[in-house]
């Protein structure tokens, strides 16, 4: 029966300096080659989704901004906008908090400078990202985006989740960096949304994650991997830990379980 595995980006396919390791690369296509279907499922939104190391690793599709974007062989099969009026609303609302706000898209993320453009974070997106990375305030309103992502620190996070709970999941990696995701969206929801243009059963999924936006999708899997240098959230929603990242995690997992 043939098999469709989902892998999250960072801290799983590659680290902070988007090095893939070999074996990753060898386990992928491997598992391709036996007939089973490769997907990557991040929480990235799709303007984020552009390394060509990545691509030439080769997937049959992808599930971007925690399932906000699902794309199969090149073709978008789904999207879901934050409306203007929501967004106007959210940017707002989460900067009379404190939040630093990071707003994600199919083709643009969009940041201020004054935010981060003396962060490591900050630079690392107009590096990575170049023209893809625009300005909040001078596209104001204007933005096609999925989701947000904010930096936390030294702001009123409880009091901006309540004011926004009816709109957003929120996924809280640490005390400074949140992710808001639309209601009913998450990487599970992509994952399913797949699978039902494949055909594919829900029995006959692997996930591989390793941090708080891969819970869901390692739960919904038929088999949930976390890595091994993945949060004590991932590896306690997993079926098995791997080993770590640098440590062919990826390759000894697909081994463990046959897909290679």
């Amino acid at each position: 029966m043939r098999k469709a595995v989902f892998f999250d980006i960072d801290g799983t396919l590659w680290d902070f300096y988007n090095h893939i390791p070999e074996s990753t690369v060898t386990a992928i296509r491997a598992l391709r080659k036996n007939g089973n279907y490769a997907f990557i499922c991040s929480g990235r939104a799709r303007a984020y989704i552009q390394n060509p190391d990545l691509f030439a690793i080769g997937f049959d599709g992808l599930v971007a901004g925690c399932g906000t974007h699902v794309e199969l062989d090149g073709k978008r099969i789904y999207e879901k906008f934050i409306d203007r009026e929501l967004a106007i609303h959210t940017v707002e609302t989460v900067r009379s908090y404190g939040f630093r706000p990071i707003l994600e898209g199919p083709e643009y993320l969009y940041m201020d400078d004054a935010d981060f453009g003396d962060e490591l974070y900050g630079q690392k997106l107009k590096r990575e990202l170049d023209d893809r990375l625009v300005s909040i305030a001078d596209s104001y309103g204007n933005w096609e985006i999925n989701k947000l992502s904010c930096a936390t620190d030294h702001a009123d996070r409880e009091g901006c989740f309540a004011a926004l709970e009816e709109y957003y999941t929120y996924l809280i990696h640490n005390s400074a960096v949140v992710e808001l995701v639309p209601k009913g969206h998450t990487k599970a929801t992509g994952m399913q949304r797949m699978c039902e243009a494949l055909g594919i059963d829900r029995a006959d999924t692997f996930a591989v994650g390793d941090s708080v936006n891969d819970l869901a999708m390692l739960e919904y899997a038929g088999v949930g991997i976390a890595m091994g240098n993945g949060s004590t959230e991932a590896k306690a929603a997993a079926d098995y830990v791997t080993a770590d990242l640098q440590e062919d995690g990826i390759y000894r997992a697909m081994l463990h379980f046959g897909l290679i």
